[in-house]
């Protein structure tokens, strides 16, 4: 069965960093494209950064882009989310998700507040 399981959320005051996790199991993960969403209270889920299975990144036009970098390390079947200079309005639950098992972690909160 496919899982994924995220980590790493937390508190932190405007300007800090955090790292995100997302550990998956069950899968061929190495294989496919993961992603990163957030939904923040009372908005819609929104992409924030996909990481193709050779660790290409694309951020579209996410307001994370050139603060957040997406990475992986497929031995560990795990993903990342480096998250700098962060701002009150990235406060938000953060998931990944794999496309192709259209499964989604649990998701773990981030809260950005002075």
């Amino acid at each position: 069965q496919v899982h994924l399981a995220e980590s790493g959320g937390g508190s932190v005051q405007p300007g800090g960093s955090l790292t995100l996790f997302c550990a998956a199991s069950g899968g061929i993960f190495r294989l496919y494209s993961m992603d990163w969403y957030r939904q923040a209270p009372g908005k819609q889920r929104e992409l924030v950064a996909s990481i193709s299975s050779s660790g290409r990144t694309d951020y579209l036009d996410s307001p994370v882009k050139g603060r957040f970098t997406a990475s992986r390390v497929n031995a560990k079947d795990t993903v990342y989310l480096q998250m700098n200079s962060l701002r009150p309005e990235d406060t938000a639950v953060y998931y990944c998700y794999v496309p192709a098992y259209d499964t989604w972690g649990q998701g773990t909160q981030v809260t950005v507040s002075s």
